[in-house]
């Protein structure tokens, strides 16, 4: 059963019980087409993660339910840096995520604010880059725990659409890093990406694959020193609101068999790392079998791997996010709450001999 670290009272529902949602009210109220729940899913989740959740499951319900509670996070492009943006963010309520934490580098600026909202998104334009992206705050965790370094070779082994990529080159510079998407139509997304947020210089220090990220450990061994798996998961947030019942349906037929998938992707990211090499793994579902099931099977089946302690990122980082207790030491997982609506996210960190 899993508890969060630090008790949270919602003042006003935001979910299903008691009638219609502070959500749908409002999206009435505004005149806006109503995002409608699909049943089928939400039975299943509420079987699954009642059992798995315990307690907290109401609460992170009630949040996942619906989409005015959610937050979203303003990450800027140093590349295309705009005082005039940021002075706008302070004046909307924003502040700066972890300004002084020694696991944020300085060149990487995130503002979050604790008013669900979600600032207007820039339209792509060729041959001018964007100042902004978009996106859940919590996914920043996992980019932040690779610790990425100057000169290190890095692989983004499923990077679409491109979001934690473009996170990764706000930290660091690296020698080489690899952008890896297996699926055509998300790949071209991830490209069109990188080219609205990097300048083409260092475009030139990036390659684009779409290679089966299950053969890339036999193709590229032993050659990265950073490999981030973002797993291609049960993406919980957008499973809630399916708008073909039979498509929903097969992917919770189909959810069964994500795990064995996970644990191949991850086995060919730890083959494609240096000795020495770290490899983050994450996933945006609450699903035990997707998230610790899958790290302990690959400790207890790989005797080049360790874990690595990253209980310090999640002390530093308990403040803005809704941190499950009782987690590994590797482990982090973030449970979205209302005014912490950031998540899910699962991260765990393992180091190669």
């Amino acid at each position: 059963m899993w508890l969060l670290r630090s008790p949270v009272r919602l003042a006003a529902s935001c979910g299903l019980r008691g009638g219609p949602s502070l959500a749908q009210e409002q999206l009435k109220s505004e005149g806006k087409p109503q995002k409608q729940i699909c049943q089928v899913v939400l039975d299943h989740f509420e079987k699954q993660y009642t059992k798995e959740l315990g307690e907290a499951w109401s609460t992170v319900r009630e949040v996942l339910t619906s989409p005015l509670c959610w937050q979203y996070a303003v990450l800027l492009n140093k590349f295309s840096y705009s005082s005039e943006l940021e002075n706008n963010l302070h004046l909307k309520g924003y502040h700066l995520f972890q300004e002084t934490s020694p696991y944020l580098p300085g060149s990487l600026k995130c503002y979050i604010s604790r008013t669900p909202g979600r600032f207007p998104a820039q339209k792509h334009q060729i041959g001018k880059l964007k100042k902004y992206y978009l996106l859940n705050a919590a996914s920043l965790l996992s980019v932040l725990a690779l610790e990425i370094k100057d000169g290190e070779r890095v692989l983004d082994m499923c990077a679409a659409p491109g979001g934690k990529s473009i996170a990764m080159l706000q930290c660091a510079w690296p020698g080489h890093l690899h952008c890896n998407e297996y699926d055509s139509l998300r790949s071209k997304w991830l490209k069109q990406t990188l080219e609205s947020f990097i300048p083409e210089p260092l475009m030139n220090l990036i390659t684009l694959s779409e290679l089966d990220g299950r053969q890339i450990g036999d193709l590229h061994p032993e050659l990265y020193n950073k490999v981030l798996l973002d797993a291609p998961c049960s993406n919980d947030r957008s499973w809630l609101f399916s708008s073909d019942i039979q498509q929903a349906t097969l992917r919770l037929i189909q959810r069964k068999e994500l795990s064995a998938l996970q644990v191949q992707l991850l086995r060919s990211a730890i083959k494609a790392l240096c000795p020495g090499g770290s490899v983050i793994y994450s996933t945006c579902t609450l699903s035990k079998a997707e998230n610790s099931d899958v790290i302990t099977h690959i400790l207890n089946s790989c005797s080049n791997v360790l874990p690595v302690d990253i209980s310090e990122l999640a002390s530093v980082v308990s403040d803005e996010f809704s941190l499950a207790a009782g987690v590994q030491p590797h482990e982090l997982f973030v449970l979205p709450v209302k005014g912490k609506a950031w998540g899910p996210m699962y991260v765990a960190k393992l180091k190669k001999m």
